[in-house]
């Protein structure tokens, strides 16, 4: 299936049809032209810029809405957000413009996980770029600068654009590397994490599974001496993250017995670990189980999936997949089938 997709330029995910196609979503449109316009102050006088620690307060809670799930929420009122970043950045001097810039970049960067996730994705790479180019003007150039790159590499990934995914997460990862020897920071850790989970997951797409096994290594090593699943806005890293990437990797190369297993050895959460992974993980073994035909377990990781995460799993093509499966193998003979086939849209 892999070598299909690549002869065909697409992603496997597209022929098993739990990829979801480039749409619009109510209310995207208002998002669009907030990611694509000037950063010009937007007219605004300045008794109009809200305060630093307002601005601070409406990006924690437009980062809170994207790690829970809350999409709707998130779309309505991060263009908002972006207007009012980039008045803050135009109107303030020194170091305060340079905290509004790093505000800018956040928006940005969460503009551009939004935007994928609603299979948005040339969209989302113009918000990635955007990113990118705001970090150079934060207070912390360096990191901004990779943590944009980290929702570039993954935007691309979800473009087809495997190799070069991959050359821009493991060349970013390796200028984190040098920081990480040298003193170990939760920060860059998670936006070095991050980045080698889209290199691999760009080599296991192009068919490099020994690659993307290698890449998984490093990610793994860095989470175990983290020693803590840290979920904020630089990365959602930890020993628990890495281990459900490997059990998501393994379903996404076609080894649905090896991600059983795997998911057997995944740790306790040691910190946060956000409930849309949490949920996405539960579809990834769903569809393992199906596959194996364990389909008493396929509805436990569904309806696990399902409370975790209602808004969020709600949406996702890979769980309107697997209940299509359940349905047709066990019917709607259960008021628990009905109840998740209504949720994952089954008709």
């Amino acid at each position: 299936m892999q070598a299909l997709a690549r002869a065909l330029g697409t992603d496997p995910a597209r022929l098993l049809g739990i990829h979801a196609p480039e749409q619009d979503t109510l209310g995207a449109e208002q998002l669009r032209r907030a990611v694509r316009a000037l950063d010009l102050p937007d007219f605004a006088e300045p008794i109009e810029v809200l305060p630093l620690p307002e601005l601070h307060d409406a990006a924690s809670g437009a980062w809170s809405d994207y790690l829970a799930g809350r999409h709707a929420e998130l779309l309505a009122g991060l263009p908002s957000l972006m207007v009012d970043t980039r008045r803050a950045v135009h109107v303030l001097a020194d170091d305060h413009a340079a905290e509004a810039a790093g505000l800018l970049a956040t928006s940005y960067r969460l503009a551009a996980g939004l935007s994928g996730r609603l299979g948005l994705v040339n969209l989302a790479a113009h918000a990635a770029h955007r990113a990118l180019d705001t970090a150079r003007y934060t207070t912390r150039p360096e990191l901004d600068e990779a943590a944009a790159l980290r929702y570039l590499a993954w935007v691309l990934v979800r473009q087809g654009d495997l190799a070069e995914a991959e050359r821009i997460a493991v060349r970013a990862a390796e200028r984190l590397d040098g920081g990480l020897l040298a003193k170990p920071d939760a920060d860059r850790i998670g936006v070095f994490g991050s980045l080698m989970f889209n290199a691999a997951r760009a080599a296991a797409r192009a068919g490099s599974a020994d690659r993307a096994e290698d890449l998984l290594r490093a990610a793994s090593a860095a989470a175990t001496r983290s020693g803590t699943d840290r979920v904020d806005e630089t990365g959602v890293f930890g020993p628990r993250v890495a281990a459900m990437q490997a059990v998501d990797q393994a379903m996404r190369t076609g080894q649905p017995d090896r991600a059983v297993q795997l998911a057997s050895q995944v740790p306790h959460a040691a910190g946060a670990v956000p409930a849309f992974w949490e949920s996405g993980h539960r579809l990834h073994l769903a569809a393992a189980c199906a596959d194996l035909e364990r389909w008493a377990e396929v509805a436990e990781h569904l309806d696990a999936a399902r409370k975790l995460a209602p808004q969020w799993s709600r949406v996702q093509p890979l769980g309107r997949t697997v209940i299509g499966h359940l349905v047709e193998h066990r019917g709607r003979r259960s008021e628990r089938i009905t109840e998740l086939a209504a949720h994952y849209g089954q008709p």
